[in-house]
């Protein structure tokens, strides 16, 4: 009798010990073009590491770019639906429900799903029997009244829902009038990514001798990217061997609606400042191999963003878990993450105040370093390792409560 209770007990403590949950995760995914596509890669790689007798599925949303209607997407992707296809939400709860999956951890933004402002989801989340964790990616300031909508109706079927700053909070509460109880804030995640050494990274990106700063994006006209180039005349008066990269391609929503017409204003502001050896453009979608490469190579990483209310921006997460210094527009995902001098504010659309922060940053070391040193102890909190076990843990709080 006494062996088989400590049998079982053993039994029992190697079940906590290796706990899975089974999740799927709706979402863009790779190797779509898009930044919720590459989050829910990273996210669900981080998460397999913790759980790996359940490895995370997808399903998958093509967009009406997608190549005869689908990508050729990788093993996890076990079932697809198409943007615009309403009865393809219903298919999907169905073959959800009818999936061992636990738990379905959907990625949510606007434009990302079929109908006005994206609301087919709320089909899909009606029908759908199993728990649900939701990350906004986008919450409006001024939601109108649709969006308004589709955000209570996301709240009233999800078991939990993810936001990745503060202020996020406080404008479900006010704006809104969502309950707290369902809110939890993690992290945008960012690779673990050692600290300093940019010299070896200069020299395989051809960049050896250069004082490098970049944005890495896929290129849209709310980036605000000319306000950059236009502070670089001023800054090589007194560096010389300073270059800024304009990292990626163009968004392929936007090329698809306007062609390249933000990029040739961008070409021909270098060119009216006669700034081509100064101002570089990388014109390609990059691996997360070559991302980190050209992060790794940069001294001081740009954002200056247009919109105020933006409240993620996965590269400049990067940077600050690279520990770079960041020079940003105070839009509120920065405002928050470069908050107790782990980087620097600038106003809006203020070219001068860009090449006034660049200059101090390259003239003073001390202030420098000190910038970098705070913004990598901030990311070790950002890592994906932390951010999945913040998902894993909050999964598995989740399905306790049914249970309970």
């Amino acid at each position: 009798m006494i062996k088989t209770e400590i049998k079982n007990l053993i039994t029992k403590t190697l079940e906590e010990q290796h706990k899975t949950v089974k999740a799927i995760y709706m979402s863009s995914y790779i190797p779509r073009k898009c930044g919720i596509a590459t989050f829910t890669k990273d996210l669900t790689n981080a998460v397999n590491a913790l759980n790996p007798l359940a490895l995370s599925e997808i399903l998958a949303v093509n967009d009406p770019l997608a190549p005869n209607g689908s990508y050729d997407y990788p093993w996890e992707v076990k079932y697809r639906i198409t943007q615009d296809d309403l009865e393809g939400y219903f298919k999907a709860a169905d073959y959800v429900n009818s999936s061992s999956a636990e738990i379905v951890c959907l990625q949510h933004e606007f434009g990302l799903f079929g109908g006005k402002d994206g609301e087919y989801i709320l089909e899909f989340l009606k029908k759908v029997k199993k728990r649900v964790v939701t990350t906004l990616h986008t919450t409006p300031e001024i939601p109108n009244a649709n969006q308004k909508r589709i955000i209570r109706e996301i709240f009233r079927y999800s078991d939990a829902v993810v936001v990745m700053i503060e202020p996020v909070v406080e404008r479900l509460l006010t704006v809104y009038k969502i309950p707290k109880n369902k809110i939890a804030i993690i992290h945008h995640g960012v690779p673990d990514i050692p600290f300093g050494g940019t010299e070896h990274f200069k020299r395989i990106t051809r960049l050896k001798g250069k004082t490098v700063m970049s944005a890495i994006n896929l290129i849209s006209e709310n980036k605000g990217l000319e306000y950059a180039i236009a502070a670089v005349p001023e800054i090589i008066k007194q560096f010389p061997e300073f270059v800024f990269l304009i990292i990626g391609e163009t968004h392929p929503v936007v090329k698809k609606r306007f062609g390249e017409k933000y990029r040739r204003k961008l070409e021909s502001l270098v060119k009216e400042h006669k700034l081509e050896n100064h101002v570089k453009f990388i014109n390609k979608y990059l691996s997360l191999e070559d991302l980190i490469d050209y992060l790794r190579a940069t001294d001081i990483y740009v954002t200056p963003y247009l919109d105020p209310q933006q409240i993620a921006s996965g590269t400049l997460s990067y940077a600050v878990g690279a520990g770079k210094v960041s020079i940003s527009t105070p839009y509120l995902y920065a405002h928050e993450v470069l908050n107790h001098k782990r980087g620097v504010i600038v106003p809006f659309r203020d070219s001068t105040a860009i090449s006034k922060a660049t200059i101090k940053i390259l003239k003073d070391r001390s202030y420098r370093e000190s910038l970098e040193r705070e913004a990598y102890k901030f990311g070790r909190l950002m890592t994906w390792s932390s951010v999945a076990l913040a998902y894993f843990d909050l999964f598995n709080l989740v399905l306790k409560k049914r249970k309970s």
